[in-house]
């Protein structure tokens, strides 16, 4: 229990004897105080100051002096500003915690709950390999997962791919028409590279020919539709839906290309999922769905064939669900797929990290599947986040200038070996530890610097920027680990039981309050499916152990007793690091 969650009811108490007031937990408001005044949670009075028609002050001090005469143990003082009045906590309560839960690598982890929750993460289409876009979807879904996990939720994680459609035509088009029979294998380029680097071709021939068609005098609208090239995708889309063999061996054959280079990117990235599901399987799933709704009356047909929701009462508009000539659009699919993951699953939310492009799509589909009765369709929630931008602009697959996963990941490393060499610690590692050592700087660097921001924003990616080892980074936080590690180990792990009785510095107290914060920010974390809040306070945390560690010395502290301490506050200050960046996805080093 959280030391808030222990003053509420006290305070609820105090003000029913104090003044026969009746109020709930969550009328009041109670904050860490402001680091310029002394104490360490303020209640703020001003909501009860017109009710009871008492001045500020004299309430802050009528309830702040019954609070320490009543709980002794939990109070050691109080002082009123203004509206505000500031508790002091004993040291015994702290040192009870620290006790309590130093030794705990799982503090703040709650046992299950039984409730269920899908993630649905990653989305590729499989005619590019993953980029930097897919990495912050990939990070933001597996983390979500994980801390919801943590938190004591079932999780199951999935992933939809999108492997038919005009934009996988396009790749395959262009591989008949220029590869000559290479292959991944023959060319020495990972599979998904491979496929993508004809998606790319197919941007630049369609260019050329249709400048070639506007100096015929095509209008460059027309020119567009008409260049070769593009006739020849949409007739391979049309080969495709009707089950041409040639044309579904081509692509089950560069699909699973794609999926042998997707494969090695998660492994690398350590994402994974309990279930994929296949837009070549599911895309006819939202025509059950649709007979349905024109049954109850939810859909209805225009003169022309083709299938609308009209969504105008609930502040949306008309939105088709079927073509004239009866083929599915997203919205159906979705539709289809979101009642066979809920028949097979079962759970009582599905989030979707799809970004801000798609805010409309899914205000859409959680309608419609309410509308349908769906089973868990007020479940449906949208993760909706910012897309990422390099410092050069928004990136464009067609043009050829996304940024490749893959790439990144290895000019990370780099990045990592240079920055590391530069400080010189490393000179007794082997070189299968300063591998595995670049690789999880880099992969930490990367993961935090797109974690770090609330997803709702859109940000900017700078590689250098992510590794400095000195801000507000991932190698800035590992780094805090290895040196606390490093004191562990002169130290011994197994700390010895200290005192209650100790007085502690306000440094010691300061690491201990923010310790004691750590399931609370857990519980932010999952209300608001947002693991930012974890990246800020692992930082947070690290930054007020190095400020600990640079006034005050473990291993050669001014008694035995202060140097157990000390040693309990690394231990628990490391456990929880550890945890914070493990839900993040970020290993964390033994030593650096």
């Amino acid at each position: 229990m959280s030391i808030v969650s222990k003053i509420k009811p006290l305070i609820v108490d105090t003000l029913s004897e104090l003044y026969g007031l009746a109020c709930n937990e969550a009328d009041l408001t109670i904050n860490t105080t402001k680091p310029e005044f002394e104490g360490d949670y303020t209640l703020v009075l001003f909501s009860f100051v017109k009710q009871l028609k008492k001045s500020p002050e004299q309430l802050g001090n009528e309830i702040g002096t019954r609070m320490v005469q009543k709980h002794p143990d939990l109070f050691s003082g109080y002082n009123v500003i203004k509206g505000f009045l500031n508790l002091t906590i004993t040291d015994a309560y702290w040192l009870e915690v620290l006790q309590a839960h130093y030794a705990n690598p799982k503090f703040g982890s709650r046992a299950s709950n039984g409730k269920k929750v899908m993630v649905e993460y990653s989305s590729p289409n499989t005619n590019k390999p993953l980029h930097l876009g897919h990495l912050r979807n990939n990070f933001l879904g597996w983390s979500v997962a994980e801390i919801l996990k943590y938190d004591g939720y079932e999780i199951h994680k999935t992933c939809i791919s999108n492997d038919r459609g005009i934009h996988i035509c396009k790749s395959m088009v262009t591989w008949q028409l220029f590869a000559n029979g290479a292959t991944p294998e023959s060319t020495g380029i990972k599979g998904d590279h491979f496929v993508g680097d004809y998606y790319v071709r197919f941007g630049n021939e369609h260019k050329k020919q249709v400048a070639e068609l506007i100096e015929k005098g095509l209008p460059k609208e027309e020119a567009e539709k008409q260049a070769p090239i593009m006739k020849a995708a949409q007739q391979m889309l049309v080969d495709w839906e009707a089950g041409k063999p040639e044309v579904i061996e081509l692509w089950k054959k560069m699909n699973s290309w794609v999926y042998e280079g997707f494969e090695v990117t998660y492994k690398r990235i350590g994402s994974d999922f309990d279930k994929t599901y296949f837009e070549s399987e599911t895309y006819l799933l939202g025509k059950k769905a649709v007979e349905t709704g024109l049954a109850k009356k939810v859909f209805f047909k225009k003169e022309d064939g083709s299938v609308w929701i009209d969504l105008t009462a609930d502040g949306l508009d008309e939105k088709v669900v079927q073509r004239k000539d009866g083929t599915a659009v997203y919205i159906t699919q979705d539709i289809g797929l979101a009642a066979r993951k809920q028949e097979e699953f079962g759970c009582q939310q599905s989030i979707y990290v799809v970004a801000d492009e798609q805010n409309y799509h899914f205000k859409v589909l959680k309608l419609i599947c309410e509308k349908l009765g769906i089973p868990g369709a007020e479940g449906i929630y949208h993760l909706s986040y910012g897309m990422v931008e390099l410092p050069t602009g928004r990136m464009k697959t067609r043009e050829g200038t996304v940024v490749d996963a893959d790439d990144l990941i290895e000019e990370m490393v780099n990045v990592a070996r240079q920055k590391t060499e530069e400080l010189g610690k490393v000179k007794d590692f082997t070189a299968a530890e300063l591998k595995e050592l670049y690789d999880t700087i880099a992969l930490g660097a990367l993961k935090f610097f797109l974690l770090r921001v609330d997803p709702k924003k859109r940000m900017i990616f700078n590689p250098e920027e992510s590794i400095d080892f000195h801000g507000f980074t991932g190698p800035f936080v590992q780094y805090t680990h290895a040196r606390i590690k490093s004191i562990l180990r002169k130290g011994g792990e197994q700390a010895a039981t200290g005192s209650r009785q100790t007085a502690l510095l306000k440094l010691e107290k300061d690491l201990i309050v923010l310790l004691e914060q750590y399931p609370i920010i857990i519980e932010q974390a999952v209300t608001e499916h947002n693991p930012s809040l974890l990246a800020i306070y692992a930082f947070n945390l690290a930054k007020s152990f190095n400020t600990f560690y640079t006034e005050h010395s473990v291993m050669n502290a001014e008694t035995e007793e202060k140097k157990q301490l000390r040693l309990q506050l690394s231990r628990m200050t490391s456990n929880v690091i550890a945890s914070a960046m493990g839900l993040l996805g970020i290993r964390v080093p033994e030593r650096m």
